[in-house]
């Protein structure tokens, strides 16, 4: 459906002369400068994500920054081949030594809660403002809504940070219990370590939304900056509820944004060639990077305890 979408949308003539207009009414130095300042972009947003990893991993093991670097490029070579990035689990905590790699894919557990946490809060809350922007809807039911967002919000900031409790939950399943050990590392993260975490989360939400706006601004200056940002929220927050494949991604990107920025401007083609870029820069390089540092993965080497 979402490549069909694409498909109509660039067989539209319209839409084709008006990029094209946008496109030659832009000077060359001015693209290949915002290609320049995306790309350190993605470097350093993945730069931030291996500090977050190195400090996760600090209670199960010491490893050096580089190393951290190399498993996270490693992991978006494996995320971009297996649904839902299930895969970097696995390119990651095959730098640790065996013994301590089930508790590694926990720790990146949290991590990912963190960044999950950080995106749905901002999304929600984008959304909340879409709505009461863009849809005429009863005032009881903007009223619920705001009701309905405030619970969620809070519900996963609490969850995040009492992510202690987990480890008591878990205990308490028998299902679950031969697996304690591995879960017992959630009691090592204190409130402390999880605000860290969080930061490292928000300073990469900053990172990739900053990607977006310089992006967009280049192509269409006259949008605002709170506008944009708005819509870059709520794609990240639809984006990340749906089952996704890294390679397939871009149809269902291109599809989102289209359709939520559509409603402030009708440069679809635009929207949709910022998404593409974005997508290339941010996955696809780094997966094509990481590729190198595959062949240094270990599978069953000595536990270097």
């Amino acid at each position: 459906m979402a490549f069909g979408f694409i498909w109509f949308k660039l067989n539209d003539n319209q839409n084709l002369k008006n990029f094209n207009a946008l496109i030659r009414s832009i000077p060359r130095t001015e693209v290949y400068w915002v290609i320049t300042v995306v790309v350190i972009l993605m470097f350093f947003n993945w730069f931030l994500e291996s500090l977050k990893w190195k400090y996760l991993v600090r209670r199960i093991e010491k490893i050096t920054a580089w190393k951290a670097v190399e498993s996270v490029f490693c992991g978006l070579t494996w995320a971009v081949f297996t649904p839902n990035r299930i895969g970097e689990y696995g390119g990651r905590v095959f730098f640790l030594s065996p013994r301590r790699r089930m508790l590694g894919v926990i720790a990146m557990g949290v991590g990912s809660v963190g960044q999950m946490v950080v995106t749905n809060i901002v999304g929600s809350v984008a959304l909340l403002w879409f709505i009461w922007r863009f849809l005429a809807l009863e005032f009881w039911v903007n009223y619920a809504l705001l009701v309905l967002v405030v619970v969620f919000c809070v519900f996963f900031a609490v969850f995040y940070f009492n992510i202690r409790v987990l480890y008591g939950w878990i205990s308490k399943l028998s299902i679950l219990r031969p697996f304690r050990k591995f879960f017992a590392i959630l009691s090592r993260y204190h409130t402390g370590d999880l605000w860290k975490v969080f930061f490292y989360c928000l300073a990469r939400f900053a990172v990739f939304t900053s990607q977006y706006y310089i992006l967009i601004h280049l192509l269409l200056p006259e949008l605002p900056l709170f506008e944009i940002c708005m819509m870059t929220f709520i794609l990240f927050f639809i984006q990340s509820a749906m089952p996704s494949l890294d390679l397939l991604d871009v149809g269902v990107r291109s599809m989102t944004a289209t359709y939520f920025f559509g409603f402030i401007t009708g440069q679809d083609v635009a929207v949709m060639a910022v998404t593409a870029c974005v997508w290339f820069v941010n996955l696809i390089i780094p997966a094509i990077l990481g590729a190198g540092f595959v062949l240094k993965l270990n599978f069953f080497g000595p536990d270097h305890r």
